[in-house]
């Protein structure tokens, strides 16, 4: 469903993996390129505010045109209506991660857990919602729900990968209430700079290994959907689950010090997760 954690972009989008069906590369191509573009429009560049929310707004728009049966303006929006017709995709979900986009310009930082998880709603499980749909499975609720949670612990994870790179931007997705169980501030997350001192304080540190807890809790809640599936999408939705456990086993091992041991997956990482699909399949832990 989604690829494994890497430096930036979309990163967990199966963007043409080899796993994917042939048939559905192109598909997923397009729909990649749609989030993409989007999310940078609310992050990169040198836009203003105003400037980005016009360009998401252009793109809502053609969205709107799509679920008319008009043809959409922007050419990428082009190619992805044809998806949209080809595979009868739902619009809502191109909606949601719009929303989720436009929220990054004007939102910096979260004060409850709630308002953390209405943002994975928009931002990462409409994703898992498209592929559902792409793969024309059952849209049961079981299975939704499923592919919501893991999406969650995804985007989740994200978030405690790239503290420090969200700080850099005044941002940061670990809510207020969580912090003021650990005595965190705000101040202590924005002052962290990748592989660059201060490292995180024994709070902060207490703090991201508290929030691996609920990643976890978040993957395992989810991480039956790759049996519930056949193919190779199963085989790729089995490796990414087991990408993210073994990115939150990575944080868990530096004591949450994601500043000067940023955790990624290496080639021998990527081995061992076939091995173990290979040899154990899709059951987890």
């Amino acid at each position: 469903m989604l690829r494994f954690m890497s430096e930036n972009h979309y990163e967990n989008f199966p963007v043409a993996s080899w796993l994917m069906p042939a048939h559905l590369r192109p598909a997923i191509r397009a729909i990649y390129a749609f989030a993409r573009t989007a999310d940078d429009f609310a992050d990169e560049g040198d836009h203003s505010d105003a400037e980005r929310r016009a360009l998401l707004e252009a793109y809502q728009q053609d969205l709107d045109r799509i679920a008319a049966g008009l043809i959409p303006v922007h050419p990428i929006l082009q190619q992805l209506a044809k998806v949209i017709h080809s595979y009868e995709l739902q619009i809502q979900p191109f909606s949601d991660l719009l929303s989720a986009f436009e929220q990054d310009i004007q939102i910096k930082s979260y004060e409850t857990e709630e308002a953390v998880l209405d943002y994975c709603r928009r931002s990462a499980n409409p994703v898992g919602r498209i592929l559902l749909q792409l793969w024309k499975k059952d849209q049961s609720a079981a299975l939704i729900q499923a592919s919501d949670a893991i999406c969650t612990a995804l985007q989740k994870i994200n978030f405690l990968q790239d503290i420090a790179i969200d700080a850099e931007k005044g941002r940061t997705y670990l809510s207020h209430q969580a912090m003021q169980t650990f005595q965190v501030q705000r101040a202590d997350l924005l002052g962290l700079r990748l592989n660059t001192a201060p490292a995180p304080s024994l709070g902060v540190r207490s703090l991201i290994l508290a929030e691996c807890n609920k990643c976890r809790a978040f993957m395992m809640s989810g991480a039956h959907l790759p049996s519930q599936l056949s193919g190779r999408i199963a085989w790729e939705l089995s490796l990414v689950v087991a990408g993210g456990l073994r990115i939150l086993d990575k944080i868990e091992a530096a004591g949450g010090d994601i500043v000067f041991q940023r955790p990624t997956l290496s080639g021998l990482d990527y081995f061992r997760l076939v091995w173990r699909a290979w040899v154990v399949g899709f059951k987890y832990p």
